[in-house]
């Protein structure tokens, strides 16, 4: 008999891609007060990072990560999520965090992505 060791593995992928999705396609024009303070706290990197590291964590690959990111980027069934304001910005910042050649987890390449920014 096989061990399951990440029974939910379907359910974390389709969480993160929601969680993506949703993050890269940002605050529509005419959002209420109530998910504009979601938002501001539900909605920044470090938020966003740490749900996605949490599906990592339960069966997510980091190649799933990063092959959803490029698939959003190219395919035309998530045109319309960049074609939102910001959408872009936010796509290249959460690829630079999770795209790290060595540990997964490393911040650092994410940090030195936002200083060059400013």
């Amino acid at each position: 008999m096989e061990q399951n060791s990440f029974p939910m593995r379907e359910w974390h992928v389709k969480h993160m891609e929601q969680t993506l999705v949703k993050f890269i396609t940002g605050l529509s024009q005419d959002a209420s007060r109530w998910q504009i303070k979601l938002n501001k706290k539900y909605g920044t990197i470090d938020k966003v990072s740490k749900r996605i590291d949490y599906d990592v964590k339960h069966g997510v690959t980091n190649r799933q990560v990063t092959s959803f990111l490029q698939s959003i980027r190219t395919e035309s069934s998530f045109s319309e999520v960049r074609t939102h304001d910001g959408s872009m910005e936010r796509l290249d910042e959460i690829q630079a965090y999770f795209e790290t050649p060595e540990n997964p987890l490393n911040h650092d390449k994410y940090y030195s992505y936002l200083n060059q920014e400013r």
